[in-house]
């Protein structure tokens, strides 16, 4: 497929079939006392159903602009006294539960709340700990951080002065856009990639289709102290940043660069990009790291493949191919086997890490996007983009165990390990929770 002709997360490179979130809404402050959190109470918010491939991930360039978001940042006192955004939890009326299960390949999905508010969530990433992010893009210019049981702890904000970062030629606050996160293996950091920055001394806003070296601004990524909630490390990167994770020593920090079709390094001891590594493919997604740190696994979504890359000698080797568009991958807990979203071809695939040969692969909705595994290894859970669904499946044999409904547009998901949760961003303003605690009562 030709590069240009394949997009993430809008669905072509016509201005009259792009996303048109968050075109018109405002906000108000709400306060409560020096020690009180404060919520952001959104007005109005429409959203677009995007024909073609894929749906939204940018914002019409004059909105993106002229929206002026109200920054909520909690003290430690608030954020221990946080409430919720959504109140009453919403259990499903079709699936009851019985006994706590032994594994995830026992428990069924049932939905407990529905967190709405100031999100346009583009993904939800849960800590070791149970904090959870979500990470609203150029529509809200925020990163919004959730205590496990729904309680809003903060909303961070993108404004940052780059200056004071050490980052010259951009005088004055910029912004950014954030799209993925990823936290530190104790859960105190969460470094965040911005799909944009819109401020001085930057270019065109990044879009989904787009070339290497097409003129398109680089980016950054933040790194967020999860007790603080402030962002206290930029770093440059390429250009349209979207994928990050966090090598399992927390040496490395690695990103993937939509639109410069390459993979940022950064080594977190200097804090800065040491190496921009060519992947050899179009429009670089996600990416899982070896347990020794040695060697990262990228899906290259402009395409079928899934490549390698050796931290080391920063050679790339092509490692997999799955099906049309992979886009997310994540690793079992004993490292045996990889699992891979394939956007285009709505499947997910079982790897063999050692050799890259593909198990097995199941059909599981139309656009499936991000995945997440249970901690115990027993179960994936895959959001379904056009299918408005989050489809479970039982790791041994990808057999799909259930399909339950979402809000329109799910896009992120994340397993949430101490109370065995499900989150599920959706793209449109929501954020669903699922227990995956309890077996089904048969």
């Amino acid at each position: 497929m030709p590069a240009a002709a394949y997009h993430d997360d809008v669905s072509g490179p016509t201005p009259t079939r792009k996303a048109r979130l968050g075109a018109r809404f405002v906000r108000r402050r709400i306060t409560a006392g020096a020690a009180a959190v404060g919520l952001l109470a959104l007005v109005s918010f429409g959203v677009s159903r995007v024909a073609g491939l894929v749906g939204g991930d940018r914002a019409d360039a004059a909105s993106s602009r002229t929206s002026l978001p109200v920054a909520v940042r909690t003290t430690a006192a608030a954020a221990r006294d946080a409430r919720p955004l959504v109140r009453a939890p919403r259990p499903s009326p079709t699936v009851a539960q019985g006994a706590v299960g032994a594994s995830s390949a026992e428990t069924a999905l049932v939905r407990t709340m529905r967190l709405t508010g100031d999100l346009t969530p583009k993904s939800v990433v849960a800590s070791p700990a149970g904090v959870v992010v979500a990470q609203n893009m150029m529509y809200r210019h925020s990163v919004s951080a959730f205590r496990a049981d729904g309680a809003l702890l903060a909303t961070i904000d993108d404004s940052v002065d780059l200056g004071a970062f050490g980052i010259k030629g951009h005088p004055g606050t910029t912004r950014g856009a954030p799209v993925e996160a990823a936290f530190t293996r104790d859960g105190r950091h969460a470094w965040v990639s911005n799909y944009s920055m819109y401020g001085a001394g930057y270019g065109p806003e990044g879009l989904d289709s787009c070339r290497a070296g097409d003129g398109t601004s680089t980016s950054t990524v933040y790194r967020v102290d999860t007790s603080t909630f402030a962002i206290d490390r930029v770093v440059e990167v390429g250009a349209v940043p979207k994928y990050v994770a966090v090598t399992p020593d927390d040496r490395t920090v690695l990103v993937t660069n939509w639109c410069s079709w390459d993979l940022s390094v950064i080594d977190v001891a200097s804090n800065r990009q040491v190496a921009r590594i060519p992947l050899g493919g179009t429009y670089p997604r996600g990416i899982v790291v070896s347990p020794d740190s040695r060697t990262a696994y990228v899906a290259l979504m402009g395409s079928d493949r899934i490549v390698t890359v050796d931290l080391r000698t920063r050679a790339v080797r092509p490692f997999a191919t799955t099906g049309d568009g992979p886009r997310h991958i994540v690793l079992s807990p004993d490292a045996r086997y990889l699992y891979v979203t394939n956007n285009g071809s709505g499947t997910v695939s079982k790897l063999e890490r050692a050799t890259g040969r593909v198990l097995a692969t199941t059909h599981v909705g139309t656009q499936p996007r991000s995945l997440a595994i249970a901690r115990d290894g027993k179960a994936l859970y895959s959001v379904n983009y056009e299918s408005s669904s989050v489809s479970k499946l039982r790791t041994s044999d990808l057999t799909v165990m259930q399909t339950v409904p979402t809000d329109q547009h799910p896009i992120g998901i994340t397993y949430e390990p101490t109370r065995k949760a499900v989150w599920v961003a959706c793209y449109g303003g929501s954020i669903l929770v699922f227990d995956d605690s309890r077996r089904p009562v048969a």
